[in-house]
């Protein structure tokens, strides 16, 4: 299926407010599911494994979640901002320019705190609570699990 499909796709889906759309196309087929903070995650795969890893997925991701979440609990005052997604962290828009947010910095709801790449797509992953940046857990080109804390907002 070519990525300008995809893309397409995506722009519907937030435009919509649908939650999740799947689309076959011969052998191919292609999910697209909302992430609760807005950002969309995109699976694609054969069709042949689709009914598998559909009834793995769900029973798996609650539990990967919930150890990162209580190790992730932050006193009253702080925020964890956690992966949305699986991929590859980057602090910055590019290669050698200055990251995105340091510590200390001053964010916005909405500002973009890092990039997460998942299949081929970058992600941008945005600050969901004004603050101060108290900690980075990642390191630019980490690769980084669901729910795993990424930042601190005080």
């Amino acid at each position: 299926m070519d990525i300008r499909k995809i893309k397409k796709l995506i722009e519907l889906l937030e435009e919509s407010g649908i939650a999740e759309i799947e689309i076959k196309e011969g052998e191919e087929a292609v999910r697209i599911s909302r992430m609760p903070t807005g950002n969309a995650l995109v699976h694609a795969m054969p069709q042949f494994a689709l009914p598998q890893m559909a009834a793995a997925l769900p029973a798996e991701a609650p539990a990967a979640v919930a150890p990162a979440a209580e190790a992730a609990k932050a006193r009253s005052n702080e925020h964890v901002v956690t992966a949305p997604m699986v991929g590859t962290f980057y602090a910055a828009p590019t290669p050698g320019a200055k990251s995105f947010v340091e510590i200390g910095d001053e964010v916005k709801v909405g500002q973009v705190l890092c990039i997460i790449e998942a299949m081929k797509m970058m992600n941008q992953i945005e600050a969901d609570r004004s603050g101060r940046i108290t900690s980075i857990m990642a390191r630019n080109g980490d690769p980084v699990e669901y729910g795993q804390p990424l930042f601190v907002i005080e």
